[in-house]
């Protein structure tokens, strides 16, 4: 019986020691990141050597924000993968961030110096002791002459007035360095948070009937990381093409830095579900609003909003904040457009820290020619506005963000690039340009009221100047505008428009201009309002 026990314990340890060399942590660089604009696509790979039997791969140190549902494992090799697993491993945490280290680092300095200090304090003290035990010992000898024991007790207030100020000036260093500790300790809970994050983990079975070399691919999806584009649109000259500088701000928060990895940007949404919506029957009835009504402190009833609109309300007050690093960089970018995508793959390697930071990257510059118009709508603002009309931009592969603008090699502010639209031409705003002069005067002489009958009729009348003293000649869109009646009982005439066309559903008045060099041209805008004299309009 007794054998038999000790023969069922070393098959046991034998059979842990097997399925603990069966075991075993492989390391797997990121080797290339697809951005989407909401999330990241991150590619692993490993080499590796298999026994015979079951084998459990680790990857370890992995992001704590994976998509279980997203991960692909690939192997190459004559083995077969039996299962893939994902978890948090919360006892190991994710290796410091090079920051995080560096201030750890001079926390470990400053430490060390602290320890320095209280080691010479303690030398110090003993000093002190064996001066003041010296002290006690001199005072109660009585052979000493008055001029040995001026000596002595000069020599004593010496030493001992220079081991007190090393003292306090000991204690004040330390005081010091243990503020210094407290603020790079404060600063690193503010980057790690109130906790380290945990460590991912893929954990892959595999088994084979041989030792083989083996390969694995890994792939998967993690949030906190994303990109958006901005531009930067020069114009040198308005008979020369517009240049669009494409960029991409790649952004992530992971809890991994992506370190010396290719990227690609991509402006696919493959997360969304791509099944046409139902179109359900349309129920309508008449409408009751319910009023909920609450009390005061007095008493007195007050109305308030219906809660999903409360809820509606908070939710468009939300903003969220990107920290953003204008850290512009140009690499060589292939630009691959598929069926339903756009991507772009950057040709060098870059390294995205793991800290929410924005980073900018160059993807695309394109050289387009446009046709430039000046807008003015002087009723509103009497500047002229210059516009760039792209007629071949869906071939750009563009999104809609943020532009900075320059014109002339100027910088002229900021603008929006909207692709939104369904027009064949893309219109660019490129800012305000001080050579166009625009001036709106009302015509005094030809401004009345009079009362005719039952009737009021009042006349105005405009005056529109434009003037370009550039060295070019333009073309100018003027958009002016005259009130449009919406009673019978108005009566709304245009009484000159100089040429200018006029919508009369909307009552903008438009002129296309073309202006020579230093040329002015002057527009006349007049219209008149008739009504019942005892009903009153604002038309000023």
């Amino acid at each position: 019986m007794k054998k038999t026990v000790i023969t069922s314990i070393i098959i046991f340890v034998f059979s842990i020691s097997l399925l603990a060399d069966n075991e075993k942590e492989i390391k797997a660089e990121i080797k290339h990141v697809t951005v989407y604009p909401d999330r990241a696509q991150l590619s692993h790979e490993s080499s590796f050597d298999l026994a015979p039997g079951k084998t459990i791969l680790k990857l370890k140190g992995l992001s704590p924000y994976i998509d279980a549902q997203s991960i692909q494992v690939k192997g190459i090799g004559e083995f077969t993968i039996l299962s893939v697993n994902l978890q948090n491993n919360f006892l190991q945490n994710l290796e410091d961030s090079p920051e995080v280290k560096s201030i750890k680092g001079q926390i470990e300095i400053l430490q060390a110096k602290v320890e320095d200090e209280n080691a010479a304090i303690k030398t110090l003290q003993e000093k002190e002791d064996f001066l003041v035990a010296n002290k006690a010992i001199m005072v109660k000898e009585t052979t000493f002459s008055i001029d040995q024991f001026r000596i002595l007790m000069d020599l004593y207030t010496s030493n001992i007035d220079q081991v007190n100020v090393t003292l306090l000036k000991k204690s004040r260093l330390i005081k010091d360095y243990e503020k210094q500790v407290s603020a790079l300790q404060q600063q690193i809970s503010i980057k790690l948070g109130k906790q380290q994050l945990p460590s991912g983990e893929i954990t892959v079975t595999l088994s084979s009937d041989k030792p083989v070399p083996g390969k694995l691919s890994f792939s998967y999806i993690v949030t906190n990381a994303g990109w958006y584009p901005s531009y930067d649109i020069r114009v040198d000259e308005i008979n020369k093409p517009v240049i669009i500088f494409y960029k991409a701000n790649v952004f992530q928060n992971s809890g991994v830095d992506w370190k010396d990895v290719k990227l690609s940007f991509s402006n696919a949404t493959p997360w969304v579900a791509g099944n046409a919506p139902v179109l359900n029957p349309w129920f309508i009835d008449f409408y009751a609003p319910v009023i909920l009504k609450s009390y005061n402190a007095l008493g007195a009833a007050k109305s308030e909003a219906a809660p999903a609109v409360m809820e509606e309300m908070k939710r468009s007050e939300k903003q969220n904040d990107m920290k953003k690093d204008n850290v512009a960089s140009s690499v060589m970018v292939e630009k691959k457009v598929g069926e339903m995508s756009v991507t772009f793959d950057v040709s060098l390697p870059a390294t995205i820290p793991s800290d929410g930071k924005a980073q900018t990257i160059e993807i695309q510059q394109t050289s387009t020619p446009a046709d430039y118009k000046y807008v003015t709508i002087p009723k509103l603002s009497q500047i002229a506005y210059l516009t760039g009309n792209i007629t071949d931009w869906a071939k750009q592969s563009l999104l809609s963000g943020e532009t900075t603008l320059y014109f002339e090699n100027t910088f002229v502010g900021k603008s929006y690039l909207n692709v939104n639209q369904l027009t064949d031409t893309l219109i660019i705003s490129l800012g305000t340009d001080n050579s166009i002069l625009v001036k709106r005067e009302k015509r005094k002489d030809f401004t009345s009221k009079k009362i005719i009958g039952s009737n009021k009729t009042e006349a105005y009348s405009f005056l529109l100047t434009i003037r370009n003293n550039k060295t070019n000649s333009i073309k100018i869109t003027v958009n002016d505008q005259i009130p449009v009646s919406s009673n019978s009982a108005i009566v709304v005439e245009a009484a000159e428009l100089s040429g200018g066309i006029l919508n009369a559903d909307t009552g903008t008045v438009k002129w296309e201009l073309e202006l020579k060099p230093q040329e002015k041209k002057e527009l006349v805008l007049s219209y008149s309002v008739k009504y019942p004299k005892n009903q009153n309009i604002v038309l000023e």
